[in-house]
Order: C-alpha cells, then structure tokens, then sequence
C-alpha cells in the first residue's frame, strides 16, 4: 500500500461524503482511509461508513474515539495507517 489518507473528523456529517467523494476520485487506487471520528456528536460516522461501504475495493477503516482533539485523532490515524506515505484530509 503506498498511501494512507487519515481523515480526523468531528461533527461534519454535511461535508464528510464530499471529502470522501474527493479521494475516491482520484485515479491512483493503491491507497487505504482512516477515518477517526473523534467524538462526533451528530451521525458524522454514520455518513461515511454508509458512503464507503457504497463504494467498491475500497480499503477503509473507521475508528471512532473520545473527543480528544485533531492532534489526538490524527496521532491515531498514524498510528493504524499501513501505507509507505501519508496524506491527511481535514
């Protein structure tokens, strides 16, 4: 895997599905999402496991913690990425 796009999200559902939208348009494919939902109050989570479960040989994971903050939740994306680079969507 080449790449690990780390997604840090809290409360965002209006936006997350074209953050989503914007990754998966992209034509290079050999990358994994994190997602880390840092406490999210509204279905921000909900929103973006329904748009990539939609969505074909995606490799995803979506971890939801307590809100601890961007840095916090960008520190776990890291630490669970597989990917040789890293890129962070926020």
């Amino acid at each position: 895997m080449k790449f690990s796009v780390i997604i840090p999200l809290y409360n965002k559902a209006p936006y997350v599905k074209k953050a989503l939208e914007t990754v998966y348009a992209q034509t290079y494919r050999d990358y994994e999402i994190i997602v880390i939902n840092d406490g999210s109050t509204d279905n921000s989570a909900v929103v973006a496991d329904e748009y990539l479960k939609a969505t074909d040989g995606i490799d995803y994971q979506i971890i939801s913690q307590q809100n601890a903050g961007v840095s916090a939740a960008r520190n776990n994306g890291v630490a669970l990425s597989r990917g040789e680079y890293l890129a962070f969507l926020d």
